[in-house]
């Protein structure tokens, strides 16, 4: 039997087992968990050793954090329903701990607040800028220009242009188009984004050809992971150069997300894995977390680390051509870790996409929200 399948398996048995001496019941995708107790959060060491290094959190202050995103969570749709059309967006204050939810009409205020959200007054709707980014993503981005997506904190449709390249003449006219759209505006980012494939090389991997990527999560039948890292029918091979299945569905570029099918001795687990090094997460679901929301990533190359979510629905300009719909993040990654997972407290987020920068200097990184893709291909979620 396989090395890396056993220690899987024992990781994955030693946490199931251990929730069930806790008494936890397991939760579909499409399930709101309840609030982390310290009992939840000592079952992942490896996430709060992760939190506490990228985040700056003490281990009480990691757990706290995660309590209140929970809630965040709970009190997003609520709120979004009490603020009607007024609604502008929402993000998690993180230092108050608690959701943010913008509105246009004074009136709703106060209903929102009564969902236990905190409301701010702004000009635009988010229907207003959502239509303002529309309206962008029709327009050819050339290469200097990085990303765009609504930020509801500032009210505005922010456009990323990568630094030193804000006065090509390309560049000009395109955020001249910009801000004809809409309320625009314009800010710097420090590279050009890249997907995180890799080559050929040593751990715990999955190939396609020679390119290497990693596995994001676990569902029934397969696994979901992103779509450049190879096309449908493509061979998908493990650390060993086993068979494990084929990419049954790949979308990239527009998306960047496709499914693999595992058999020939390979199975699924639903948790996130350490590589053997940090113990593994159990998933429980894949509630989305809201904007300044923390979230870990695990990938083959640089395993796990953490950051926030900084942006919803960004567009982003690789070079291959634009992908929409992307969650941007402060968390680092390297190449060989496309496809990985992005996971909030127990909660699904999505598949590594891209980025810039590295974990030794720091950078951003993008996925492609779980839910889209399981919805997409018709997958369930493999949780506890």
């Amino acid at each position: 039997m396989r090395r890396t399948t056993i220690l899987r398996t024992a990781l994955s048995s030693a946490l199931l087992l251990a929730t069930a001496a806790l008494g936890f019941t397991p939760a579909s995708a499409a399930d709101r968990p309840a609030a982390p107790s310290r009992a939840d959060a000592s079952l992942s060491p490896g996430l709060l050793t992760a939190m506490r290094r990228d985040l700056g959190l003490t281990e009480e202050q990691a757990v706290d954090r995660l309590r209140a995103e929970t809630a965040a969570r709970g009190v997003e749709g609520p709120a979004r329903r009490a603020a009607g059309a007024s609604y502008g967006g929402s993000w998690f204050e993180a230092d108050s701990g608690r959701l943010t939810v913008a509105v246009t009409d004074r009136a709703r205020r106060a209903a929102v607040e009564a969902t236990g959200a905190d409301a701010v007054l702004v000009r635009h709707t988010a229907r207003q800028l959502d239509a303002a980014k529309a309206r962008i993503d029709r327009l050819e981005a050339p290469a200097g220009v990085a990303s765009w997506h609504v930020d509801p904190e500032a009210n505005t449709v922010a456009v990323h242009v990568v630094e030193g390249h804000r006065d090509d003449p390309g560049v000009r006219a395109f955020v001249a188009r910009a801000h004809r759209a809409g309320p625009v505006t314009v800010r710097t980012t420090g590279d050009a984004p890249r997907t995180f494939a890799a080559g050929t090389v040593g751990g715990d991997p999955y190939y396609t050809g020679n390119v290497r990527c990693s596995i994001g999560f676990s569902v029934h039948g397969g696994f979901v992971t992103a779509g450049h890292c190879g096309s449908p029918g493509a061979a998908v091979h493990g650390w060993d150069r086993s068979y494990i299945g084929t990419f049954q569905g790949s979308s990239f570029p527009e998306n960047d997300y496709a499914w693999v099918s595992v058999g020939s001795g390979w199975w699924t687990v639903p948790v996130v894995l350490g590589w053997g090094t940090v113990p593994d997460q159990l998933v429980r679901g894949s509630a989305e977390a809201p904007v300044g929301a923390s979230v870990c990533r695990s990938g083959s190359t640089t395993r796990w680390h953490c950051g926030a979510v900084l942006a919803k629905n960004e567009t982003v300009n690789y070079s291959q051509g634009a992908v929409r719909q992307m969650t941007k993040t402060s968390v680092c990654a390297e190449p060989g870790d496309s496809g990985g997972s992005f996971i909030s407290g127990d909660q699904a987020q999505g598949v590594t996409s891209g980025g810039w920068g590295n974990c030794s200097g720091g950078g951003q990184t993008w996925h492609q929200p779980v839910n889209e893709i399981l919805n997409r291909y018709g997958l369930r979620l493999h949780t506890t």
